[in-house]
């Protein structure tokens, strides 16, 4: 999944980002609120982190910018401001969730699960096909009952191939959602990881069909 921060504070933004990595996120930065808003307008992101107090443009103002744009990303509004009337006006303006400043990084990542879960048919925290599972909570992959170690970007992989069952996805799309925004769009990493993540779940493997000159999809059989 792909996110965006829009942080002024720059420590915080980077530590964020850090450890949204290390859960397999794919997460971009923009430190001021115009460059949050041209990324949001080039790029798909999943969810948005947004930091309601921003030097050159007011949290809420962009929060309403975006949804007049057509922004359909979830939102998650950061706030020192713990006032009710706050709150309210910051999900008034758009924003699908908030959290107050400071928080524990354990509640953000719970936030962020609750919010992908709405937008997916499945509404635990388990994902499969065949006998592929994955808990993107405890961020294991399993086939049958048996643990499968993957690489950060072969989890991402997977994880959206299953979000998606059924669908074709491209691997402009792959690309989007695993690497951040400096990628380089003529490679053939997406290639070589879907390649290293068949060999790794087997004949389970067999599941993640490739549609020549389109991309991939997962098949459940």
């Amino acid at each position: 999944m792909k996110l965006l921060i829009i942080e002024d504070e720059k420590q915080v933004a980077d530590n964020l980002k850090e450890g949204l990595e290390q859960h397999n996120y794919t997460v971009d930065i923009a430190y001021d609120g115009k460059e949050g808003q041209q990324l949001a307008r080039e790029y798909e992101y999943d969810i948005i982190i947004l930091d309601l107090m921003l030097p050159d443009i007011d949290g809420e103002d962009l929060c309403r910018k975006l949804r007049d744009g057509g922004n359909k990303s979830f939102i998650l509004m950061l706030t020192a401001k713990k006032q009710l009337d706050n709150i309210i006006t910051g999900l008034d303006c758009g924003a699908d969730d908030y959290l107050t400043k400071p928080f524990e990084f354990s509640e953000l990542l719970a936030r962020i699960r609750s919010l992908l879960r709405r937008s997916s048919k499945h509404k635990s925290n388990i994902l499969g096909a065949s006998d592929i599972s994955l808990d993107t909570e405890s961020e294991e992959v399993k086939i049958g009952g048996r643990e499968v170690q993957l690489t950060r970007k072969e989890y991402m992989i997977l994880e959206y191939l299953l979000r998606n069952k059924g669908q074709l996805i491209s691997r402009n799309q792959l690309l989007e959602h695993a690497w951040d925004r400096n990628v380089d769009i003529f490679t053939n990493v997406v290639d070589t990881h879907i390649k290293n993540l068949r060999k790794k779940l087997g004949k389970s493997g067999n599941i993640i069909k490739t549609i020549y000159g389109s991309g991939y999809r997962i098949l459940d059989e």
